[in-house]
């Protein structure tokens, strides 16, 4: 409904704009296709009701907050799921810090404070199986008790399902983790990325001979690791690539992953550059080498079957389409 997207972090910064809202509640990671059911039911709702449009998330995820080790990897970074809600025509994004005390909200509290008197919510679209609250007691039986109460509406989004089986982020990870990004692209309804800024590194791929563009992921865990073809997105252009996922255990100087991406037959500059990597095809696993040399003649096979995918593509790099080994 808006032009101008705004993002509110926290009850204290809610201003009356921001009032009075169709909105939406979830972690939201990957915005696969349930996802974007639901958000297409907040769109429809907002322009009957005119009224602004309102995804809720939490940051960090309550999956991370209780237990960061067992936690899933996200799909997405902060900043490329803001970006995706954005682009799934929703108008506010407000974020709520999980800890303690929101942990310990019974599932009423939320609703008096949060949804009642925090954004007045006017509309409430929800997944089927929506839970809220201290030990995940509310749900929408709550929620439409409370509607009646309150005066706002609250509307259940049935399950998108393919092949028999539930939408889910834990579907999306386990396509990617298996190498199947054709059908991980199903699930998402869009191809699998990572962005971020290319940084200066160590500058050990330009030592081996195969300089690459490095994205550190900071507290990012991706879904996947590995060595892939991938497409390089930057500014406008599109540059078939081989990438490497993971902590480069032959010279053993990581310990947390980063992204790593040398772009075929290319001699540009991308340092400073923002950089989307499209992930197409796996090649291997990250392996542990017995010495430099032999990572060097890995590393070169790694190229040489990117390079091979692409020509057996017969088709210029940006026409490229993901396809399984």
């Amino acid at each position: 409904m808006s032009a101008v997207k705004k993002f509110i972090r926290g009850l204290h910064n809610l201003h009356p704009e921001n009032r009075g809202v169709v909105a939406t509640i979830g972690t939201f990671d990957g915005i696969h296709l349930g996802h974007q059911a639901i958000m297409a039911q907040v769109r429809n709702k907002s322009a009957i009701f005119e009224l602004p449009s309102m995804a809720m998330i939490f940051e960090p995820h309550p999956m991370e907050y209780f237990s960061q080790e067992q936690a899933p990897a996200r799909l997405m970074r902060m900043h490329e799921k803001l970006e995706a809600i954005y682009a799934e025509g929703i108008d506010q994004i407000f974020c709520l810090q999980f800890n303690r005390s929101l942990r310990q909200l019974s599932a009423r509290e939320f609703i008096d404070r949060v949804l009642v008197n925090g954004i007045r919510v006017r509309c409430l679209v929800v997944g089927d199986d929506f839970r809220f609250g201290c030990d995940r007691k509310g749900d929408s039986d709550m929620l439409r008790e409370a509607g009646r109460q309150y005066g706002f509406e609250v509307i259940d989004t049935a399950t998108v399902e393919l092949k028999g089986r539930r939408v889910s982020s834990t579907w999306v990870r386990q396509e990617l983790q298996a190498g199947n990004f054709t059908f991980a692209e199903t699930l998402l309804g869009k191809p699998f990325c990572i962005s971020g800024r290319v940084v200066h590194g160590q500058h050990l791929g330009r030592t081996l001979g195969v300089p690459t563009a490095n994205v550190h992921l900071h507290r990012y865990r991706a879904p996947l690791s590995g060595v892939f073809v991938v497409e390089v997105l930057v500014e406008g252009s599109r540059l078939p690539a081989v990438a490497n996922v993971g902590v480069r255990p032959t010279v053993g100087d990581l310990v947390k992953p980063i992204l790593e991406v040398h772009v075929l037959d290319w001699e540009g500059d991308l340092y400073g550059k923002r950089i989307t990597v499209q992930f197409i095809n796996k090649i291997r696993e990250e392996r542990q080498f017995a010495n430099v040399d032999e990572l060097i003649v890995n590393i070169q096979a790694d190229i040489a079957k990117a390079k091979q995918y692409f020509a057996d593509l017969r088709r210029a790099p940006g026409e490229v389409t993901p396809a399984n080994p």
